[in-house]
């Protein structure tokens, strides 16, 4: 995002402004050099975690990742800065891209997760700061982006054989442009498409009747009354769908309960305390994992950015530091209002991605700055580890083991089936530049969680089956899942979760979702290390809308490899 045309009598008023004010410049930072500290070699301890790098290049750097149901993970760029480094196959090139006449490298790829191999894709347009979401079928639907892609609407369909498929653009366009808009998937499988740059409304794929017309667009004007002035603040706003149908949606440091049926603000919440928390000043945020039968709905955001942060380090090469707080809102009482918790460094840039035990990883960004171009410094390679569920707030964080490469603007991560995390990404600049201070990253890195430290081996559940195979769930359906473990304890429970794949960018994973399952009537155990439990189903496709979702067994906070099944409206 560039902000450079903002007149110049603006930013002397600004200049005099920050200089004027003392206090303020104990928290300002100019732009460092990366010191051996911040280079920190990864300890491989168990209780922390492990680093473990995948590829020192891939050839694409990985601004935006969604895994899909068959295990392979779809990878993308942008277009608009010239060729990638790793080529199409031959024959194949893009003849309309800006920055090049011909360009015969990709700007997309797909990774194998279980091969740890990856192959080329092409795509057609530009998808610079695009948005997606998984249809029920499995299909990713891509949206949006930068000049001759902000329209378009792109289709990546899981296939058997791992050579043949590819994007698929559309002939449908978006209704307007879509450059920084969040998606989201809905109880009847459509998905609502909300925002981006100067884009106060909202529109659904695919489209249906209303009134015996398609009706293209819904102006939301909380998205303009969000907007601040120089910065914008709320671009990618947070979207969690609710038990009760209706949509979350937050936006710079307020937030509604929306019914996008009827077009109408059914309830506005407290404003978040502190700092802003959507794109530029790039906080993260989560659904706290639903628990079936009756779920209670609480949202977690982490991180951002003081006002004015993106202008200083936009125009001044002056870097405030980021937001060190969390809050926690739970939408469904009476009358909610932010719990406030301190993080154990600011962080601006994070992603949050919920893990099969209920926690909450938040991984990558940076200590100071904004996003943008050159916009942060400081990188911050500690994951944190957020417990929800302790009671006692002073222990719901800890530090967790440091990576060696810095994940700054335009990086990613998502959850794996196994239970590791793929990291990858980070470039703040323009073009690829591998000699800045933080360079570009055509890397891939595999975070894993302490769970998976081999000291809990024993402790680690192993799916057989679920309903002998059938894997096709309908809403409220008992099903019977068997599983080994080798040591069974007795102090730590087990519980079956899934959790829906997200599309994640720009510190956002839109779709996330984690529920919890109804166990009935307890453990059953079958032989030495065989135990069976009967589960039910989601009840509502508010709770868990239709499609693909990863399965987990955990005993205690140890989880399983997932299974994919899918839940179906029949």
């Amino acid at each position: 995002m560039d902000f450079k045309n903002v007149s110049y009598l603006l930013s002397l008023i600004t200049i005099f402004f920050l200089f004027a004010t003392s206090q303020s410049l104990a928290r300002l930072h100019l732009r460092p050099t990366i010191t051996s500290r911040e280079m920190t070699s990864p300890v491989a301890d168990n209780s922390g975690g492990e680093w473990v790098l995948l590829y020192k290049s891939t050839g694409v750097s990985a601004m935006h990742m969604q895994l899909l149901h068959n295990g392979k993970v779809v990878i993308f760029d942008r277009t608009d800065f010239g060729t990638s480094n790793l080529p199409l196959p031959a024959g194949k090139c893009r003849r309309n891209d800006a920055v090049v006449k011909l360009d015969c490298s990709a700007h997309s790829l797909l990774y194998d997760v279980v091969s740890n191999t990856y192959r080329p894709l092409m795509v057609q347009t530009n998808v610079w700061c695009s948005s997606g979401a998984v249809h029920p079928d499995g299909t990713l639907v891509q949206t949006g982006g930068y000049l001759d892609g902000d329209r378009k609407i792109r289709l990546f369909t899981p296939c058997n054989d791992f050579q043949q498929c590819d994007w698929v653009e559309i002939s449908q366009d978006l209704t307007v442009r879509r450059w920084y808009a969040s998606n989201q998937i809905l109880p009847d499988g459509r998905i609502i498409v909300v925002g981006g740059r100067r884009q106060f409304n909202y529109e659904f794929f695919p489209k249906i009747p209303a009134k015996g017309s398609f009706k293209e667009l819904y102006q939301l004007p909380f998205l303009q009354k969000t907007t601040d002035r120089f910065e914008e603040n709320n671009l990618y706003p947070f979207l969690h769908l609710l038990p009760d149908g209706n949509l979350y949606i937050f936006a710079n440091r307020r937030s509604i309960l929306f019914d996008y049926v009827k077009n109408r603000i059914v309830k506005e919440f407290p404003a978040i305390p502190g700092e802003k928390r959507n794109y530029p000043s790039s906080g993260s945020s989560v659904l706290l994992p639903l628990h079936c039968p009756s779920p209670e709905a609480e949202v977690l955001i982490c991180g951002g950015a003081p006002n004015l942060a993106y202008f200083k380090a936009n125009n001044l090469s002056v870097y405030v530091e980021a937001s060190k707080t969390c809050g926690r809102l739970k939408l469904t009482d009476p009358e909610p209002h932010w719990v406030m918790e301190d993080m154990p460094m600011g962080r601006i840039m994070s992603d949050m991605l919920l893990l099969p035990c209920g926690d909450v990883l938040i991984i990558n960004g940076a200590s100071n700055g904004t996003a943008g171009w050159d916009d942060a410094v400081g990188a911050v390679l500690n994951p944190l580890l957020y417990i929800p569920t302790q009671p006692d707030p002073t222990r719901r964080f800890a530090v967790l083991n440091p990576t060696t490469i810095p994940r700054m603007y335009h990086s990613a991560a998502i959850l794996l089936p196994d239970g590791r995390i793929l990291v990858g990404g980070s470039n703040p600049h323009q073009t690829y530049n591998f000699t800045a201070p933080y360079p570009t990253e055509l890397s891939l890195e595999a975070f894993s969680p302490p769970y998976l430290a081999p000291q809990y081996s024993n402790l680690r559940p192993s799916i057989l089956s679920v309903m002998d195979g059938h894997q096709i769930l309908s809403y409220g359906q008992k099903f019977s899942l068997t599983f080994t473990l080798r040591e069974f304890r007795a102090d730590r429970d087990i519980s079956v979760s899934v959790i829906a794949p997200s599309f994640t960018t720009h510190s956002f994973s839109m779709n996330q979702r984690l529920v919890y399952l109804e166990i009935d009537g307890g453990v059953r155990k079958l032989s030495e290390s065989c135990y069976k439990v009967n589960v039910i189903a989601p009840t509502s496709r508010n709770v868990a809308p239709p499609g693909y979702y990863m399965l987990f067994v955990v005993h205690g906070v140890i989880p399983s490899e997932c299974l994919w099944i899918k839940i179906s409206n029949g």
